[in-house]
C-alpha cells in the first residue's frame, strides 16, 4: 500500500504546464512581446499599428463621404423634384388636368399635385445669355408641391413674374425687381410662326444648395409657359408629391401593380381614356445619379481596402522581425514541452492584437476627422486649395454619414485578413526544431 502511494505522482498546482494556464499562455506571451522596449521591434510594431490606423480611417472616411453624397442628393432631389410624374407615352399634352389633379389629391398619401410644362429656353439680361429649363406650374398648387427656401424676394408666379435660382441670378447679375427676357425654343422648331420673347419680372430668388437646380431652373406660371412652349391648353405632365417617397416602388420592383403608383396609373387611364400613360417615380427619373454614386462608392472602397492590406503586410513583417529576435526563446520553450500550436497562436495573437489596436484607433481617427471635415475643407480653401468646389460637386458643404454596419464590415475584414496573413510566418517560426532554434545566433 505504501509503495503504491509513493509511486503516485503529486498533483502539479504550479508551472506553465498546469491545465488552467494552457489557454492563457499564448495570450500572456503575445502581450509580453508587445511591451514597448528600446529596439527595432518596438519601432516596427508602432509603425504597423499606425499603418492599420490610417488605412482603416481612410476607408471609413471615404465611405462616409460617399454615403453623405447619396443622402444629400436624394434629399435635395426629393425637396425640389416631384415624387411621381405622369406624362403621355407619346409626344403631346395631357388634357383634363384639373380633373386629374383633383382625383390625385383625393388619394391617401398624396400631399399635392400640379400640372407642369417643362421646356428649355434662352434667358437674356444685360447681353448675358443662359439656357435654363423653364418650369411652368400652377401658381396656387406649386406652393404645396415645392417648399423652396427663398434667398431673396418671394415665390410669386402671378401675372408675368418669374422665380430664378441664386446661381443663375449671380451669373446674370439679376436681383428682385429686374426684368428678364425669355426666348421660346419654338422659333427653331416651327418655321411658320414667330414666337415673341416674354419680358418677365423677377419676383424671387430661391436657393437649394445644389448647383444644378440653382443655376438651371426658372419658374413661371402655366399661361406664360404655354406661350413659350407653343401649347394651347393642358400640360406636358402632372407632378405629385407624396408623404412617404421612400416607399414608392419603380416599375421594375412591382410599382405598377401596387401602391400609389398603381392607383395613379388607373385613374389616369380612366379619365384620359388611353392606356398610353407613363407613370414614373423619382427613383426612375434620377436613377443615373444614385447608381453612379453607389458604383463610385464600391469601387473606391475596393481600392482603399488595398491600403489596409498593405498595412496588414506591415504587421506580418513585424511578426517576422519578432520571430527572428525570439528564436532562442522559441527553441527553449519547445524544449520545455510547449506545443507548436501554442507558439503559433502566440505570434498570431501578437499580430492580431496589433490589428485590433490599429482598427480601434482608426475608427476613432475617422470620427475625429469627419467631425472636423468641413473645417479642414475651409482651411484648405483659404490656402488656395479648393478641394470641394460647388460648381463641380453641386453642393454647398461636404456631406458625410457613418453607417454602423460599414464600420463593423471594415473592422472585421481587416482583423480577419490580419489573422490569416499572420498564420504562415507564425507557423514557420513555431515549427522550428528546438535544437536548430537554440543553435541559431
Amino acid at each position: 500500500m505504501f509503495a503504491s502511494v509513493a509511486a503516485t505522482p503529486a498533483p502539479r498546482h504550479g508551472g506553465l504546464h498546469a491545465p488552467a494556464l494552457k489557454p492563457m499562455f499564448s495570450l500572456f506571451l503575445a502581450l509580453k512581446y508587445l511591451r514597448p522596449r528600446r529596439g527595432i521591434a518596438s519601432v516596427v510594431t508602432l509603425l504597423s499599428i499606425l499603418g492599420v490606423t490610417i488605412g482603416v480611417a481612410i476607408v471609413i472616411i471615404v465611405r462616409a463621404v460617399f454615403t453623405g453624397f447619396g443622402d444629400t442628393w436624394q434629399r435635395k432631389i426629393l425637396d425640389f423634384k416631384p415624387h411621381i410624374v405622369v406624362r403621355p407615352d407619346y409626344r403631346g399634352t395631357l388634357t383634363n388636368v384639373e380633373e386629374l389633379c383633383a382625383q390625385y389629391d383625393a388619394l391617401p398619401g398624396v400631399i399635392a399635385s400640379s400640372p407642369s410644362i417643362e421646356t428649355r429656353v434662352l434667358a437674356e439680361y444685360d447681353k448675358r445669355i443662359l439656357a435654363p429649363i423653364l418650369l411652368g406650374v400652377d401658381a396656387e398648387r406649386i406652393q404645396k408641391m415645392l417648399p423652396l427656401e427663398m434667398w431673396n424676394g418671394r415665390f410669386d408666379l402671378h401675372d408675368s413674374n418669374v422665380v430664378i435660382g441664386v446661381d443663375m441670378a449671380r451669373q446674370l447679375g439679376l436681383t428682385v425687381g429686374d426684368e428678364l427676357l425669355l426666348y421660346s425654343p419654338m422659333n427653331l422648331i416651327d418655321k411658320d410662326e414667330i414666337y415673341f420673347p416674354e419680358r418677365l419680372n423677377v419676383s424671387g430668388v430661391f436657393s437649394t444648395g445644389q448647383a444644378e437646380f440653382d443655376s438651371g431652373y426658372v419658374f413661371v406660371s402655366l399661361p406664360v409657359a404655354r406661350d413659350l412652349a407653343g401649347v394651347r391648353s393642358g400640360a406636358n405632365s402632372i407632378n405629385l408629391r407624396v408623404e412617404h417617397p421612400h416607399r414608392l416602388k419603380p416599375w421594375y420592383q412591382g410599382g405598377y401593380s401596387e401602391g400609389i403608383v398603381s392607383e395613379v396609373r388607373t385613374i389616369s387611364r380612366e379619365i384620359l381614356g388611353t392606356p398610353r400613360i407613363r407613370v414614373s417615380t423619382w427613383q426612375e427619373l434620377d436613377s443615373l445619379i444614385f447608381n453612379a454614386v453607389a458604383t463610385e462608392k464600391n469601387m473606391m472602397t475596393l481600392l482603399l481596402i488595398f491600403i489596409s492590406i498593405v498595412a496588414i503586410f506591415c504587421v506580418v513583417n513585424t511578426i517576422i522581425v519578432i520571430t527572428i529576435q525570439k528564436t532562442h526563446e522559441v527553441g527553449l520553450l519547445k524544449a520545455l514541452g510547449f506545443s507548436t500550436s501554442q507558439l503559433t497562436m502566440t505570434f498570431v495573437l501578437y499580430g492580431w492584437i496589433q490589428c485590433l489596436i490599429g482598427t480601434a484607433l482608426g475608427i476613432g481617427l475617422a470620427f475625429l476627422v469627419l467631425n472636423n471635415l468641413q473645417n479642414l475643407v475651409d482651411f484648405l480653401a483659404s490656402c488656395g486649395m479648393d478641394v470641394f468646389p460647388k460648381a463641380v460637386y453641386g453642393l454647398d458643404a461636404l456631406p458625410w454619414r457613418v453607417v454602423p454596419f460599414e464600420i463593423v464590415q471594415v473592422a472585421v475584414l481587416v482583423i480577419v485578413f490580419c489573422a490569416l496573413a499572420s498564420l504562415l510566418p507564425a507557423w514557420r517560426a513555431a515549427a522550428m526544431a528546438p535544437v536548430n532554434a537554440l543553435r541559431k545566433e
